[in-house]
């Protein structure tokens, strides 16, 4: 027989799509892929509506705040949670508490009382529930496959959003003038991944630490983090690439409307061309890891969303445009893999939930701020104004690769139980 060790290590050499040969692991990527298919559906049906309920941007990048706030305030209750309790249970919770939401503005859709405010409420009640979800579904992988495979676990978790992006919007653009239809399909995805999760018959890992109290898990996971220099810069460059990156899916809405003059066929066949990208990025990110740092990557990634945004904000035509979000869809993928990588690396198992939360909070909390920033400088000054500052940004953010450049972890952190406790922490 051969000698699993050896083919989990063999595994490591392979294709990013060797996870999916996981029974569990693919049952439950396929439901992802559905799940965020429907995600991206409410986001993108919410903020076209948007744009036929009222003029001002302000108003329209507030709908990816909304989706995203949640995710900065509440992701660290969440990773708690998700290390205390059963990640299967918190995710059929989190995956109900999404589901009634997006029908509940579906049926408000359909009867038209769908106001503004009504819109963002529940985006936000559904964005509540993914931030829920998310850390208990992110820090599970590793129960899904080897530990070898995780890398590519990961770019396929992130993958999976990316792929609903580049073939719903393209082929379904039409679908996004009938927001109701949108969001029941919204709907309808998180209940099929809630079905996966019910069917999942996890075997909870025994715990070699005592029970928790959620205020002292929390407190515990912050100063990990506060003690741990390398999940530091991880999380702080994350947040100041979202922040500057958020503006091109903020502002994509006003920018078919007010600089392409488009359609919202025009306005999901961007969306898709943006998905394209980062599955692009996905699929080449396994050969640039053995080309360039973590480092390097994140600094390529950077400069690719930067000309994608110099490029959108100076361009009429909807091909030109569609062709640098490509760049850009890729560069954003590769700098949000590499940094999820870099922090699912460096956590141990005891800790992985919390510090998934901590990655979870550091890119909505950017994705939030940014998306709010970026919206009031588009409707104080133009759509173009906002992007061209966005870039200006990115373009500034290259220097934190001299000061706080992100390094590869140590293959101390790499135990082989990967439950140790830090001195400092545990004292």
């Amino acid at each position: 027989m051969s000698d699993p060790a050896a083919i989990r290590s063999s595994a490591a050499h392979q294709g990013f799509l060797e996870p999916l040969r996981m029974p569990l692991f693919r049952r439950i990527w396929i439901a992802s892929v559905l799940s965020n298919l429907g995600f991206l559906f409410l986001s993108v049906g919410t903020a076209w509506q948007m744009t036929a309920l009222t003029a001002q941007a302000g108003m329209v990048t507030l709908v990816q705040t909304a989706l995203m706030l949640p995710m900065m305030l509440l992701s660290i209750p969440a990773g708690a949670v998700a290390d205390m309790y059963d990640r299967r249970r918190i995710g059929m919770v989190s995956l109900a508490l999404s589901m009634m939401s997006a029908s509940a503005l579906a049926i408000l859709t359909w009867l038209g009382h769908a106001a503004p405010w009504t819109l963002l409420a529940f985006c936000a009640l559904t964005g509540t529930g993914m931030t829920l979800f998310n850390p208990a579904w992110q820090a599970s992988v590793s129960e899904q496959v080897p530990r070898d495979m995780l890398s590519q676990a990961v770019s396929l978790n992130s993958i999976s959003f990316n792929i609903a992006r580049s073939f719903g919007p393209a082929l379904g653009g039409v679908i996004l003038t009938l927001g109701g239809a949108a969001i029941t399909f919204a709907s309808t995805a998180a209940s099929t991944m809630f079905a996966v999760m019910f069917l999942w018959r996890r075997t909870p890992a025994p715990s070699r630490l005592p029970p928790e109290r959620i205020d002292r898990a929390m407190h515990t996971g912050v100063r990990y983090v506060l003690h741990s220099p390398q999940v530091r810069v991880v999380l702080f460059r994350t947040f100041w690439f979202g922040f500057g990156g958020s503006t091109i899916s903020a502002l994509m809405p006003l920018v078919t409307r007010d600089l392409l003059r488009g359609s919202a066929a025009i306005y999901g066949l961007l969306l898709g061309t943006y998905g394209v990208g980062a599955v692009i990025g996905a699929m080449c990110l396994n050969r640039l890891r053995h080309q360039l740092s973590a480092e390097g990557l994140v600094l390529l990634s950077t400069g690719l969303l930067a000309l994608a945004a110099c490029t959108v904000a100076t361009s009429t035509s909807a091909l030109l445009s569609g062709a640098s979000l490509v760049f850009g869809g890729a560069g954003w993928m590769v700098a949000l893999t590499v940094c999820n990588v870099q922090i699912q690396t460096l956590a141990p198992r005891w800790v992985s939930g919390r510090l998934m939360a901590a990655y979870q909070r550091a890119i909505g909390g950017g994705m939030a701020a940014g998306s709010w920033c970026w919206g009031r400088k588009a409707q104080a000054y133009s759509v173009e104004q906002a992007l061209l500052g966005a870039t200006a940004f990115l373009a500034a953010t290259l220097l934190l690769g001299w000061i706080m450049p992100i390094k590869a972890a140590p293959p101390a952190i790499l135990s082989r139980s990967n439950c140790l406790i830090p001195r400092s922490i545990s004292t």
